[in-house]
């Protein structure tokens, strides 16, 4: 459990992640989201888009369709997140409500994980496509305990292209491993890819869901996104851009 007293910046920006700002409105047209079934920041691209694997159950809801349009093209404009990661994002801050009730992620926190692992799918000279995958595909530096935790190969290569150690993959950096239990359809294509935005970012916020519970408490909100990445840093980055983009939009 990471002190509350070295997370003062947290603490501080909770009153913003928590407020109105942080649930978007919902699309009048949009239908319930049907339930489907983290990283190091250093990444590179691979030309290679490892194969992503078949959605556990059926195919989920597309969770761009659960917000308003209007609303997002606005918001994109006034904190500059990238239209489509932004529809990703909130998106999938409506549709983990059919997994964890009442959990209070807002959208911001997952734009500020999207901002530190990855500048939103842009890192390195990625981009995400139309249909919301990284392009090319962001994989991160070998984690050989080195500089990260040591995480020898967990999945043969099939996500990372690495069949010695793991690397975290996407636009939300996710280890393999972490990836296996939480890989989530969040298009509705029934395919779970960790390099498709809104399958990693409803993945994501069903992971903090389930660390943090309620994350209106900020505690529970230290400890969902030290789940993410355990350090006062991170915490710290993930609080300062979120907090960013409470007060933008």
């Amino acid at each position: 459990m990471i002190s509350i007293g070295l997370l003062g910046v947290v603490v501080i920006a909770v009153g913003l992640l928590i407020g109105p700002s942080g649930r978007p409105p919902v699309s009048a047209s949009a239908p319930a989201p049907a339930p489907t079934t983290a990283a190091e920041t250093d990444v590179s691209t691979e030309e290679s888009d490892p194969e992503p694997e078949p959605a556990d159950e059926d195919r989920g809801t597309d969770i761009t369709t659960l917000v308003s349009a209007t609303w997002v093209e606005e918001l994109a404009a006034s904190t500059g997140i990238p239209h489509r990661a932004l529809l990703a994002y909130t998106g999938a801050s409506v549709a983990v409500d059919q997994y964890y009730p009442g959990c209070g992620l807002g959208w911001n926190t997952l734009a500020g994980i999207g901002h530190v692992e990855s500048d939103h799918g842009r890192i390195h000279g990625s981009a995400l496509d139309a249909s919301g995958v990284a392009r090319p595909a962001i994989v991160g530096i070998p984690l050989t305990g080195e500089t990260t935790a040591s995480i020898p190969d967990t999945d043969g290569g099939a996500l990372d292209g690495d069949a010695v150690w793991d690397r975290a993959v996407g636009p939300m950096q996710f280890i393999p491993g972490t990836w296996r239990e939480w890989a989530t359809d969040g298009d509705g294509d029934g395919v779970a890819d960790p390099q498709n935005v809104d399958d990693a970012s409803l993945a994501a916020a069903r992971y903090l869901c389930a660390i943090g519970g309620d994350l209106t408490d900020p505690e529970r909100w230290i400890a969902a996104v030290a789940g993410y990445n355990d350090t006062v840093e991170y915490n710290n980055r993930v609080a300062d851009a979120a907090s960013f983009y409470a007060s933008h939009s």
